[in-house]
């Protein structure tokens, strides 16, 4: 029997597989060839999508030829992957839930208290070596609402619980411990820090726009790490700017990287991060290790983790 073979869509550095060889025969790709990739699905068993910022998947998918049996995306988001073709196929489709919660999570909480605690001025402050004397916000007893119940919204909430926030869970249907879509609204409004950790679908497309600022109190603040197409950005620079919210922390954009004549850049109150929030030290290495172990399942023939349900986008809570 002939080897497997596995596609690697790649990006530097590329993923460490040492562990697979003689198992599988390994073929590369890159996003700047897009017909080469055409013609590598048709042959690949397996595809790990380590690329994942782009959407070739997504446009490649629909040609002719075979496809692979099985879909692995280094990533949390599946959006760039999905097309009509591939969802209605055979072929399974993993993320890499598991390995970002914490990290992203953390720093949630870094935001939260920069924001807070006014860390962006102080440096400010610093560095043209001014003494200015101010008063901070308290975070303890203060309200929170977290949209997104995945495994990175649940860790956001229990890491803000721990910062004495009082937090609520909002997700696609109410149940135990989980607010549904429609509670979000009063949530909205009685909440000091907004945090969107939803997968991106068209059900949460442009979910946070002028009218859900709106609602929002003047002193809230806004963060989002999970995707930029779920926040209508010029409503966000408008709610900003008009003071309807204090504040807000974006570190996922409508277009990445983010333009240098964004207004975002220069929105004041508005904290702008190049999509990091969870790249800890050793990221790459923990995702590698993640698809050898999910090989060594699928080689074996034993159910694999994380599988995504492709109607909904995202792999289904318990």
């Amino acid at each position: 029997m002939s080897e497997p073979t596995l596609l690697v869509l790649d990006a530097e550095p590329p993923p460490r597989l040492g562990q697979l060889t003689g198992r599988v025969r390994v073929e590369h790709a890159s996003a700047a060839e897009p017909d080469v990739f055409a013609d590598q699905l048709t042959a690949a068993d397996v595809l790990l999508v380590w690329d994942f910022s782009s959407d070739l998947v997504r446009r490649a998918w629909p040609g002719p030829g075979s496809r692979p049996r099985w879909v692995h995306t280094a990533s949390a988001g599946v959006d760039h992957l999905l097309c009509p073709e591939l969802v209605h196929s055979e072929t399974v489709v993993t993320n890499a839930r598991g390995i970002f919660d914490q990290p992203i999570a953390e720093y949630v909480a870094g935001l939260v208290i920069a924001m807070a605690k006014n860390l962006p001025e102080t440096w400010d402050l610093q560095r043209r070596h001014e003494w200015r004397h101010r008063e901070t916000q308290r975070i303890a007893g203060g309200r929170g609402c977290v949209v997104g119940t995945g495994p990175i919204g649940r860790a956001i909430a229990d890491t803000l619980s721990a910062l004495g926030i009082e937090t609520a869970l909002v997700g696609r249907t109410a149940r135990e411990g989980v607010h549904g879509q429609d509670e979000l609204d009063g949530l909205l409004a009685g909440a000091d820090w907004v945090v969107c950790a939803a997968p991106l679908t068209d059900a949460t497309r442009g979910m946070f726009d002028a009218r859900r600022f709106g609602l929002m109190r003047p002193s809230a603040r806004f963060v989002n790490i999970a995707r930029g197409p779920l926040v209508v950005e010029d409503d966000l620079v408008a709610a900003v700017r008009g003071r309807e919210i204090a504040g807000a922390a974006l570190d996922v954009f409508q277009h990445e990287p983010l333009p240098a004549d964004s207004p975002l850049w220069d929105t004041p109150g508005l904290l702008v991060s190049p999509h990091m929030s969870g790249d800890i030290h050793g990221w790459r290495d923990d995702l590698g290790r993640q698809f050898v172990q999910m090989y060594e399942l699928w080689e074996a023939g034993k159910p694999l983790p994380n599988v995504v349900d492709k109607e909904r986008g995202y792999v289904p809570g318990h």
